[in-house]
């Protein structure tokens, strides 16, 4: 009997804990837990470095072909219009969702954490947003550079000049644009051969995680795992689908066909590990694939749901931490500073906490604060990842609906 992948993934995770847990049990000294946690981790940095050595020539090819498809300036602006909006709209909701949870179930006051001492440093650089900066990012300096880096963003850039330059010639451009849709094939193809490999870096990834860390983490930070992870399934299965419910797109069936994409990115911690598996699921759910090579690779940029509610969750919880009372004023002023400064922190290493490090630092908050959440900020971006990917899914299914270019059967949910 053949075991699919996402039954594979699950396995992986399950020896990952039991596997963790146990050497963890057997060798309790620090030092061999780190040793064990850096060597099996390998399988899990060889599936991501896999997954990343496919990630540039698929977005460029993926998104030339669909922009050469639509054809002109005005579709693609009028697309990226609607795309930008939607994002936006998302993060709006996902920075607000954020506050009120933090505020009503107060887990900087209910868990009483002892608190670092002030001097202590997080080891993350915080970055205040600058505009100067995020256009350097934004605009390439060089394609080849972009792509060595993995730097999605200016690859989308120039991926949109080149495929409105080869719609506009016309005949010319043609056998160009069709070798590029035959490489982006082949890409599919071979994300199939690495797709193998992701029940062992998942396993690593897991095992690694526990090995050092243990599962008794979990058992001090409950409260505020289950606040947090409450609210990553209010905004997907609550507010996500009332969005899907308002247009019409089948909310469950889309998560059926992006599930595997789902696991994969929670279990590695990583929504960049589930891109290509993504793209392959949204086409056969019935989005158009210019839409996704359009939507998609922008959605890794600007629309990190899950990143996103964490930010205001996050640094409110330090604030109550601290005993720190935030107005609603000032809380108001942070998800407007932050609607601002998320869409900067594109292709920035933990971006989530280097923006919170950066907000820690404009409403006085003490930036060793941040230390209460480093412990376990991999169970939580594991969560994070997962909605991300559910976020990117939705916003490519609504932009299709919008441009009626979502070609399945409808059905009710």
């Amino acid at each position: 009997m053949k075991i699919n992948l996402t039954t594979r993934i699950f396995i992986g995770l399950l020896l990952g804990i039991v596997v963790g847990q146990a050497y963890r049990y057997y060798h309790p000294a620090a030092a061999d837990c780190e040793g064990f946690a850096t060597n099996i981790q390998v399988l899990s940095d060889i599936f991501l470095r896999l997954i990343k050595m496919i990630i540039a020539p698929l977005v460029f090819c993926t998104l030339v072909v669909g922009v050469a498809k639509v054809g002109d300036f005005k579709a693609v602006g009028r697309i990226g219009l609607k795309t930008i909006l939607y994002f936006q709209f998302a993060t709006l909701l996902a920075l607000a969702l954020g506050l009120v949870l933090v505020n009503i179930f107060e887990p900087g006051h209910i868990m009483q954490l002892p608190l670092p001492a002030d001097s202590d440093q997080s080891g993350v650089a915080k970055v205040a947003f600058n505009l100067k900066e995020f256009i350097s990012h934004v605009i390439p300096k060089s394609v080849i550079e972009a792509m060595a880096n993995n730097e999605i963003l200016p690859l989308v850039v120039f991926s949109l000049f080149f495929g409105v330059a080869a719609a506009s010639m016309g005949e010319k451009a043609k056998a160009v644009v069709h070798a590029l849709d035959s490489v982006s094939h082949i890409m599919f193809k071979v994300t199939n051969y690495v797709m193998l490999f992701a029940p062992f870096g998942v396993f690593g990834a897991i095992a690694a995680v526990v090995a050092k860390q243990g599962l008794g983490i979990i058992g001090g930070y409950l409260y505020l795992i289950a606040c947090f992870y409450g609210g990553l399934l209010f905004f997907a299965f609550v507010i996500l689908m009332s969005i899907c419910k308002a247009l019409k797109i089948p909310f469950f069936k889309l998560i059926a066909h992006v599930k595997d994409p789902i696991i994969l990115a929670f279990s590695t911690a990583s929504s960049e590990s589930a891109f290509p598996k993504t793209v392959e699921a949204l086409e056969k759910f019935g989005c158009s694939n210019r839409i996704i090579s359009f939507v998609l690779p922008l959605g890794y940029s600007f629309n990190l749901d899950g990143s996103i509610m964490y930010m205001t969750f996050a640094t409110v919880f330090i604030a109550q931490s601290y005993g720190i009372e935030l107005s609603l004023q000032q809380e108001i002023t942070m998800m407007l500073m932050l609607l601002v400064t998320s869409k900067g922190m594109a292709g920035i290493p933990r971006a989530s906490l280097v923006v919170i490090a950066g907000m820690l630092g404009a409403f006085h908050i003490p930036e060793a604060g941040l230390l209460l959440l480093l412990g376990i900020d991999q169970i939580l971006d594991m969560g994070r990842s997962a909605t991300n990917v559910i976020g990117n899914a939705v916003a490519t299914a609504v932009v299709s609906k919008w441009e009626g270019e979502l070609n399945m059967v409808e059905s009710s949910q």
